[in-house]
Formats: C-alpha cells, structure tokens, sequence
C-alpha cells in the first residue's frame, strides 16, 4: 500500500470521503484507483456491489457491473490492482446460491452488502431462461424467500 501523503494529488482528487485508498496505478488514460468502497475507473465511481467481474489481459483491465455494463482501462503496470479488484469484489458477496428451478435450468441467486449495510440481490438466471418470464420469476423469488429464510439474511 502506498503512504498517502506519496499519492498524488489526482488521486487524491479524484476519490469521494469516506472512500479510503487502497491502492491506485496510473495508465494512458489516467489512474485506476481501489478504494475500500469503490472502484474508480477512467472517471466513474463503481462501488464494489456494483462489479460483477474484472477481467485482465496484457494490456489492462475489463470491469462489467451487475448491469451488464462494461468499463476498460489499460493498465501496462497494474501493482496491486488485480489483487484488490479480485479481494474487493469477492468481499462484497454475502451469498452465492444455486437453485434449480425447473426442468430448463435454475437461478444463482447472490447477495451483494452495499456501502450501507443492505443486501442487494441478484438473480442470474441459467444460459437461455427468459429472466422476462413471469413464471421463472416467481419460481425465482419462492427460491429467493427460501434461500434467505435459510441464510438468516
């Protein structure tokens, strides 16, 4: 972790209190910087709840949301980043449930803890189930009251 009175002023700058710096790099297009709340990325403020995923290659770093959203960065010397996006977004997950829900497939069903304590749930339907579908819905929500029942949350 870098001593914040080495970080930059742009950093600095950039991070809303009480977002606390966790670790931050520079690239081409400015600095990706990991916070205890958020993830701040070619300008956008994306807190961990929010990120479903990162994914790295050579050249930098792919985020996409919760909302399908995607969000790139190049990053040629990423430090610590990787580690924090990976730790971070794993922190956020409160549960990860598998529920089947008929004979097409199933749901996970996953708990995200936002910056003020609630639960966030996401339904993540198997590959080709119509989330639209207002019977899969509601076989979605029985295993939602199920599932929290049985987790307490």
């Amino acid at each position: 972790m870098k001593l914040f009175n080495r970080m930059p002023a742009e950093v600095r700058a950039a991070v809303v209190p009480p977002d606390r710096v966790l670790t931050y790099a520079e690239g081409p297009d400015g600095y990706v910087i990991a916070t205890d709340r958020a993830l701040y990325l070619g300008g956008v403020r994306l807190p961990w709840f929010q990120v479903d995923r990162g994914v790295w290659d050579e050249e930098g770093l792919t985020v996409v949301t919760t909302a399908g959203q995607s969000h790139r960065a190049l990053l040629p010397e990423p430090g610590r980043i990787p580690e924090a996006v990976r730790e971070r977004v794993t922190a956020s997950i409160v549960v990860s449930q598998y529920a089947p829900l008929d004979a097409r497939g199933g749901v996970r069903l996953v708990a995200r803890k936002a910056d003020d304590d609630r639960m966030i749930w996401e339904f993540v339907f198997d590959s080709g189930m119509d989330p639209a579908d207002p019977g899969l819905r509601a076989l979605a929500e029985q295993a939602l009251e199920e599932t929290r029942r049985s987790f307490g949350v």
